[in-house]
């Protein structure tokens, strides 16, 4: 959902820099599969690891709170 909102505002960023001050701004599809799947990497990663590691600890430890 991110990656998709992050392409959207760049989109209308682009096109209201392109209305309002007259300057030429093009939006390549390559930049914006790239920005995606970069952003659905991220999303993965930091989604992924953390559970997996809490996956391996002993429920007692990962719950214990100094």
């Amino acid at each position: 959902m991110g990656g998709a909102a992050g392409i959207a505002l760049g989109v209308a960023t682009s096109m209201l820099i392109s209305y309002f001050a007259d300057w030429s701004t093009v939006v390549s599809l390559s930049s914006i599969v790239a920005a995606f799947f970069f952003s659905a990497l991220v999303g993965v990663f930091f989604g992924f690891y953390p559970a997996r590691r809490a996956a391996y600890m002993d429920p007692i430890e990962a719950l214990h709170y100094e």
